[in-house]
């Protein structure tokens, strides 16, 4: 009897994955014909989040309810309890999906038992303000502000013109090129950058940061990865770029000027190609300061694990 029993309770363990990832889901579309300018409002607990731009006047708002059930019945008890908003304000649109607040005691699987993706179109022309709990945030080209913030997921940005202003606290920023003034953070991600054309602020407390192109100022920090940058052209404000555990690497214009501060308490400052006034160390050893090509804005580099190394193309 008691092995009867215990192969029926293995049968049902093995079943409950199968039937916790079961998905019915739903869909709600609105579509809001909009003036230039304006702000897209998206908040949602634990989905995704995806913005992509059009030449149309509107905001189209596709609200996908992933339902963790295989049931309609339960579906429809549990949509009951989904607080769904999608409307238009006089600033813009706003996109909302709030479940019930969790009661007390056990709760068998995920919570809440619902996740709510916003798909939505956007004028080219549009600002948003983006926040999910824990999902992916993607935002298309854009000639407006971008706001975004997850709690776990990535967040993906594609050429934005205006302020950006994203962060996540498990995941990896990805932003292809950023015009305006711009401030990325991840608590433990990667952050990688194509073209920084405004000011500039990266921060990490445990991934790598990449920028391929730097044209304006530039903070750069990561508590745990490596930290490379390609400054383009002579520096238009001042460059600061450290980490606490491995390497800086940083590429410059042959005639660029600027004003070196170089300085590792684990390894080395390597600098290949410069004219440099030597005030302090030299390349090969610890600290490396002096003024490239007579000086200008302050290039300052800190590892405290790791090599520096300073090279021009």
């Amino acid at each position: 009897m008691k092995s009867h029993t215990l192969i029926l309770a293995a049968g049902l363990l093995a079943l409950a994955p199968l039937s916790s990832q079961a998905k019915i889901v739903r869909t709600v579309e609105k579509t809001f014909t909009v003036q230039p300018g304006g702000l897209l409002r998206v908040d949602t607990q634990g989905g995704d989040v995806q913005v992509q731009a059009s030449s149309d006047p509107v905001v189209k708002v596709v609200a996908r309810q992933r339902v963790r059930t295989d049931l309609e019945s339960e579906a429809d008890e549990i949509l009951r309890k989904l607080t769904l908003t999608i409307e238009q304000q006089s600033e813009g649109v706003t996109a909302t999906a709030v479940y019930e607040k969790k009661s007390a005691g056990f709760h068998f699987g995920s919570w809440p038992p619902v996740q709510v993706d916003f798909l939505v179109t956007v004028p080219a022309n549009y600002n948003v303000d983006l926040k999910t709990s824990g999902g992916n945030v993607t935002v298309g080209d854009l000639m407006g502000k971008v706001h975004a913030r997850t709690s776990g997921g990535d967040v993906i940005l594609g050429k934005i013109s205006g302020e950006i202003r994203a962060g996540t606290s498990g995941g990896n920023v990805r932003l292809e090129e950023g015009l305006g003034v711009v401030k990325l953070g991840t608590s433990g991600g990667d952050i990688r950058v194509g073209r920084a054309a405004g000011p500039t602020d990266l921060d990490t407390s445990g991934g790598n940061i990449e920028i391929k192109s730097v044209e304006n100022a530039i903070e750069a920090s990561t508590s745990g990865g490596d930290v490379s940058a390609a400054i383009v052209g002579a520096l238009k404000g001042d460059c600061r770029l450290r980490t606490s555990g491995g390497r800086v690497r940083v590429t410059v214009d042959k005639g660029a000027g600027f004003d070196l501060d170089a300085s590792t308490s684990g390894g080395d400052v390597e600098a290949a190609g410069l004219t440099i006034m030597i005030e302090k160390g030299g390349s090969g050893r610890s600290r490396l300061a002096g003024k490239v090509n007579g000086g200008g804005p302050e290039l300052k580099l800190r590892s405290s694990g790791g090599d520096i190394e300073v090279k021009t193309r």
